[in-house]
C-alpha cells in the first residue's frame, strides 16, 4: 500500500497553499463570514488559477483531475484558512451540469462561471417537510396543454440561493403524491413571476447563506428541464456518494487546522511555570484529535480510491460521513478545551472550526441517515 502523494499532487498542493498564502489572511476571513460570501476578485483570482475548473473536462475548458486529487485540494484551503470556503460547492453544482445539462446550459453556466469566479446556479433539492425523506417532496412540475412546465411548491437550506441568478430545482413530474418516485431537474430564473426567497440565518458556516424559495405557478419552457424527464432525482444521487467525500475533505481541513493552532498554543501558553502542553490532560485532547485527523483521513483517501477503481462506495461513503463529521467536530471541540476561554472568543480559529462542523454533519446528508444507509448495506454484506 503506497501512501505516498504523487509529484503531481505535490506540486499542485504545494501551488494551492502558494495561492491561499496570497490571496488568505484571518482578517480576510472573518470579513468574508460577516458578509455572507466570498467576493468576487478572490473567486475570480481563484479559476483564473486553474483550481476552480479542476475536475472540468479538457474540451470545455478545465483541467483533467483525479478526484483524490479534488479532496486533498479541498482539505488544503480549508486547512490553511480554518474556515469552510465554499469553492467546492460550485465545483460540485458545476459537475452536475456538465455531466447532465444541454450543450447550451452547459455553456451558459461555464462561461459566467469562468468570467466572474461565481456559480450562475444554486442547488434547491430539500423541502420543510422533506430532508432525508426525499419521497416527501411536494414541489410539482405539471405540464400545460400548451407544453409549457407549471412549478409550484417550495424549498429551503437552498445554499446562495438569493446570490445566483438560477436555481436548479428537484421537482415531481406532474402528481405530488407520495408514491410518485419521477422527479426531474429544472433551471428556473430567480427573477421569474412566482419565485421568492426567504432569508435562514445560521449559526456557522457563515460564508455560503441559506434561503427558502417559493414557487408560485411559475411557468418554465420545456427547454429548462436538464437531464432527462423523470430521472432527475436518480441523477443527482449517483453524485451524492463524492459530494459526502468532498465535504468530509472540508471538515477535515478544518480539523487539521484546530489541531495545528491547540498543539502550538500548548507550547507556549504557562501555567504553574510550565507550558500546558507538559499536562496529561492536554496532552490526552491533542493525541484524541491526532487520532482522529489520522482516522478521517485514512478514511476519506481509501474511500475515494474505491470510488476512482470503479468499486461501490455507498457503504464506505456513509460510514465516513458517519465517522468523520463527528470527529472532526470533536476535534474542534477539544482544541477549545486547549484554549480554554480563549477558545470560546473570536480571538482564534477554533471556535469558528468547531461551529462549521458540527453544521456538516447535517449538511450533504446528517449522521443519522447515513447510520440509516451504512446499516442496510451491512445487513447485505453480511447476509449468509
Amino acid at each position: 500500500m503506497d501512501f505516498a502523494l504523487t509529484d503531481e499532487q505535490e506540486l499542485l498542493i504545494q501551488s494551492v497553499r502558494e495561492f491561499c498564502e496570497q490571496h488568505i489572511t484571518e482578517e480576510k476571513v472573518q470579513s468574508w463570514y460577516a458578509a455572507h460570501e466570498l467576493p468576487q476578485e478572490f473567486t475570480k483570482a481563484w479559476v483564473d488559477a486553474g483550481f476552480g475548473l479542476l475536475g472540468i473536462p479538457e474540451e470545455l475548458g478545465g483541467t483533467p483531475c483525479d478526484l483524490l486529487t479534488q479532496c486533498m485540494v479541498v482539505e488544503e484551503y480549508c486547512r490553511f484558512s480554518a474556515a469552510n470556503l465554499p469553492m467546492y460547492l460550485t465545483s460540485l453544482v458545476m459537475f452536475d451540469i456538465v455531466e447532465l445539462g444541454t450543450d447550451e446550459q452547459i455553456k451558459m453556466c461555464l462561461d459566467t462561471y469562468k468570467e466572474t469566479g461565481k456559480s450562475l446556479i444554486s442547488l434547491a433539492i430539500s423541502e420543510p417537510g422533506a430532508g432525508s425523506d426525499n419521497m416527501a417532496m411536494s414541489t410539482v412540475a405539471r405540464t400545460r396543454d400548451d407544453g409549457k412546465i407549471v412549478l409550484t411548491g417550495q424549498k429551503t437550506w437552498v445554499t446562495n440561493g438569493e446570490h445566483t441568478p438560477l436555481t436548479l430545482v428537484v421537482a415531481k413530474d406532474e402528481d405530488p403524491s407520495r408514491e410518485n418516485n419521477k422527479m426531474s431537474l429544472w433551471i428556473v430564473d430567480m427573477a421569474a413571476e412566482g419565485v421568492s426567497t426567504a432569508k435562514l440565518d445560521k449559526i456557522g458556516n457563515q460564508i455560503a447563506p441559506f434561503c427558502e424559495i417559493y414557487f408560485d405557478d411559475v411557468v418554465l419552457e420545456p427547454t429548462a428541464l436538464v437531464g432527462e424527464r423523470g430521472t432527475g432525482f436518480m441523477n443527482l444521487m449517483k453524485n451524492f456518494e463524492f459530494e459526502r467525500c468532498i465535504v468530509v475533505a472540508s471538515l477535515l481541513g478544518q480539523a487539521q487546522a484546530a489541531q495545528e493552532d491547540a498543539a502550538a498554543y500548548a507550547s507556549v501558553r504557562k501555567a504553574f511555570n510550565q507550558p500546558i502542553g507538559n499536562f496529561q490532560l492536554v496532552q490526552e485532547k491533542l493525541v484524541e484529535n491526532e487520532i482522529r485527523l489520522t482516522n478521517t483521513r485514512n478514511f476519506l483517501y481509501r474511500t475515494v480510491w474505491k470510488l476512482m477503481n470503479g468499486l461501490p462506495i455507498q457503504l464506505d461513503a456513509a460510514l465516513l460521513k458517519r465517522y468523520g463529521a463527528p470527529a472532526c467536530t470533536a476535534v474542534g471541540n477539544d482544541a477549545i478545551g486547549v484554549f480554554g476561554g480563549l477558545g470560546y472568543t473570536t480571538e482564534t480559529r477554533v471556535g469558528r472550526v468547531w461551529v462549521d462542523c458540527r453544521g456538516l454533519e447535517i449538511g450533504g446528508g446528517t449522521t443519522d441517515i447515513m447510520a440509516y444507509i451504512a446499516g442496510r448495506q451491512i445487513l447485505k454484506k453480511y447476509k449468509k
